[in-house]
Protein backbone atom coordinates (compact mmCIF):
# COMPACT_ATOMS: atom_id res chain seq x y z
CA UNK A 1 0.00 0.00 0.00
CA UNK A 2 2.60 2.38 0.70
CA UNK A 3 4.48 1.65 -2.53
CA UNK A 4 1.42 2.99 -4.11
CA UNK A 5 1.14 5.89 -2.59
CA UNK A 6 5.13 6.66 -2.74
CA UNK A 7 5.04 5.94 -6.68
CA UNK A 8 2.07 8.68 -6.51
CA UNK A 9 3.55 11.30 -4.25
CA UNK A 10 6.96 10.82 -7.19
CA UNK A 11 4.35 11.42 -10.11
CA UNK A 12 2.98 14.74 -8.21
CA UNK A 13 6.62 15.64 -7.45
CA UNK A 14 7.61 15.26 -11.09
CA UNK A 15 4.81 17.16 -12.47
CA UNK A 16 5.03 20.24 -10.20
CA UNK A 17 8.79 20.09 -11.12
CA UNK A 18 7.72 20.19 -15.08
CA UNK A 19 5.33 23.31 -14.06
CA UNK A 20 8.26 25.27 -11.91
CA UNK A 21 10.40 24.51 -14.98
CA UNK A 22 8.76 25.30 -17.94
CA UNK A 23 8.06 28.59 -19.66
CA UNK A 24 4.80 27.52 -21.09
CA UNK A 25 2.47 24.34 -20.37
CA UNK A 26 -0.43 24.01 -22.35
CA UNK A 27 -3.33 22.03 -21.55
CA UNK A 28 -5.26 20.38 -23.94
CA UNK A 29 -8.10 17.94 -24.16
CA UNK A 30 -7.36 15.19 -27.12
CA UNK A 31 -10.68 12.82 -27.16
CA UNK A 32 -11.29 12.37 -30.54
CA UNK A 33 -8.01 12.14 -32.06
CA UNK A 34 -6.68 8.88 -33.65
CA UNK A 35 -3.43 7.37 -32.57
CA UNK A 36 -2.14 8.31 -35.69
CA UNK A 37 -3.14 11.83 -35.15
CA UNK A 38 -1.50 12.05 -31.81
CA UNK A 39 1.70 9.62 -32.72
CA UNK A 40 1.98 13.36 -35.36
CA UNK A 41 0.99 15.95 -33.15
CA UNK A 42 3.61 14.22 -30.39
CA UNK A 43 6.74 14.01 -32.97
CA UNK A 44 5.72 17.80 -34.54
CA UNK A 45 5.84 18.80 -30.55
CA UNK A 46 8.90 16.58 -29.57
CA UNK A 47 10.81 17.68 -32.61
CA UNK A 48 10.12 21.61 -31.67
CA UNK A 49 11.82 20.75 -27.91
CA UNK A 50 8.47 20.23 -26.20
CA UNK A 51 7.48 17.57 -24.07
CA UNK A 52 4.19 16.31 -23.75
CA UNK A 53 2.49 14.24 -21.87
CA UNK A 54 -0.63 12.38 -20.06
CA UNK A 55 -1.37 12.61 -16.60
CA UNK A 56 -4.08 11.54 -14.45
CA UNK A 57 -6.28 14.58 -13.45
CA UNK A 58 -6.00 13.94 -10.11
CA UNK A 59 -2.30 13.57 -9.83
CA UNK A 60 -2.17 17.31 -12.41
CA UNK A 61 -4.36 18.45 -9.59
CA UNK A 62 -2.29 18.35 -6.87
CA UNK A 63 0.53 19.37 -8.34
CA UNK A 64 -0.68 22.82 -9.70
CA UNK A 65 -2.24 23.26 -5.54
CA UNK A 66 1.48 22.96 -4.71
CA UNK A 67 2.30 25.71 -6.73
CA UNK A 68 -0.57 27.53 -6.05
CA UNK A 69 -2.04 27.60 -9.76
CA UNK A 70 -5.51 26.42 -8.49
CA UNK A 71 -7.12 27.87 -10.93
CA UNK A 72 -5.80 25.67 -13.22
CA UNK A 73 -7.63 22.64 -11.70
CA UNK A 74 -11.16 23.81 -13.04
CA UNK A 75 -10.17 22.78 -16.20
CA UNK A 76 -8.64 19.40 -15.43
CA UNK A 77 -11.41 17.11 -16.54
CA UNK A 78 -12.28 14.49 -18.96
CA UNK A 79 -8.83 13.11 -21.11
CA UNK A 80 -6.21 16.23 -20.68
CA UNK A 81 -2.48 16.26 -22.21
CA UNK A 82 0.14 18.74 -21.23
CA UNK A 83 2.54 20.18 -23.77
CA UNK A 84 6.34 21.21 -21.53
CA UNK A 85 8.34 23.96 -22.78
CA UNK A 86 11.12 25.02 -20.78
CA UNK A 87 12.83 27.28 -23.51
CA UNK A 88 10.32 28.66 -26.30
CA UNK A 89 7.42 30.47 -24.84
CA UNK A 90 5.20 30.77 -28.13
CA UNK A 91 6.09 27.08 -29.53
CA UNK A 92 3.66 24.73 -27.39
CA UNK A 93 0.96 27.58 -28.21
CA UNK A 94 1.52 28.46 -31.86
CA UNK A 95 1.46 24.14 -32.40
CA UNK A 96 -1.06 23.48 -30.83
CA UNK A 97 -3.04 26.22 -32.57
CA UNK A 98 -1.95 25.35 -36.03
CA UNK A 99 -2.55 20.99 -35.02
CA UNK A 100 -6.11 22.40 -34.03
CA UNK A 101 -6.92 24.51 -36.90
CA UNK A 102 -6.51 20.77 -38.85
CA UNK A 103 -7.98 18.52 -36.29
CA UNK A 104 -11.17 19.84 -34.82
CA UNK A 105 -10.91 17.22 -32.22
CA UNK A 106 -8.31 18.92 -30.29
CA UNK A 107 -9.09 21.49 -27.68
CA UNK A 108 -7.31 24.05 -26.37
CA UNK A 109 -8.27 24.59 -22.16
CA UNK A 110 -5.82 26.55 -20.63
CA UNK A 111 -2.09 26.86 -19.21
CA UNK A 112 0.59 28.33 -17.76
CA UNK A 113 2.71 31.05 -19.26
CA UNK A 114 5.46 31.74 -17.39
CA UNK A 115 4.26 30.93 -13.62
CA UNK A 116 1.16 32.19 -14.13
CA UNK A 117 -2.32 31.08 -14.79
CA UNK A 118 -3.34 32.04 -18.83
CA UNK A 119 -6.76 31.79 -20.28
CA UNK A 120 -7.97 30.31 -23.69
CA UNK A 121 -7.52 33.82 -24.98
CA UNK A 122 -4.09 34.43 -23.98
CA UNK A 123 -3.10 31.56 -25.10
CA UNK A 124 -4.28 32.35 -28.81
CA UNK A 125 -2.70 35.60 -28.13
CA UNK A 126 0.67 34.05 -27.96
CA UNK A 127 0.09 31.26 -30.67
CA UNK A 128 -0.46 34.23 -33.47
CA UNK A 129 3.20 35.45 -32.71
CA UNK A 130 6.14 34.94 -34.35
CA UNK A 131 9.07 32.63 -32.75
CA UNK A 132 12.26 33.82 -31.84
CA UNK A 133 13.95 33.95 -34.97
CA UNK A 134 10.67 35.82 -36.44
CA UNK A 135 10.91 38.56 -34.02
CA UNK A 136 14.40 38.86 -34.71
CA UNK A 137 14.49 39.19 -38.25
CA UNK A 138 11.62 41.99 -37.71
CA UNK A 139 13.46 43.89 -35.00
CA UNK A 140 16.65 43.98 -37.34
CA UNK A 141 14.30 44.73 -40.17
CA UNK A 142 13.28 48.00 -38.14
CA UNK A 143 16.96 48.73 -37.16
CA UNK A 144 17.99 48.62 -40.71
CA UNK A 145 15.33 51.04 -42.34
CA UNK A 146 16.60 54.80 -41.05
CA UNK A 147 19.98 53.67 -43.18
CA UNK A 148 18.26 52.33 -45.96
CA UNK A 149 16.51 55.55 -46.59
CA UNK A 150 19.63 57.56 -45.62
CA UNK A 151 20.87 55.72 -48.53
CA UNK A 152 18.06 56.18 -51.21
CA UNK A 153 18.10 60.23 -50.29
CA UNK A 154 21.88 60.50 -50.34
CA UNK A 155 21.48 58.17 -53.73
CA UNK A 156 18.80 60.40 -55.32
CA UNK A 157 20.78 63.53 -54.26
CA UNK A 158 23.96 62.47 -56.13
CA UNK A 159 21.80 61.39 -59.21
CA UNK A 160 20.11 64.63 -59.12
CA UNK A 161 23.42 66.89 -58.91
CA UNK A 162 24.84 64.78 -61.71
CA UNK A 163 21.41 65.73 -64.05
CA UNK A 164 22.02 69.46 -63.46
CA UNK A 165 25.99 69.02 -63.63
CA UNK A 166 25.48 67.27 -67.19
Amino acid sequence: MSGIIEKKKQVVDEITEKFRASQTAVVVDYRGLDVAEVTALRKELRDAGIEFKVYKNTMTRRAVDAIELSDLSDILVGPTAIAFSNDDVVAPARILNNFMKEHEALEIKGGVIEGKVATLEQLQELALLPNYEGMVSMLLSVLQAPIRNFAYVTKAISEQKEEQGA
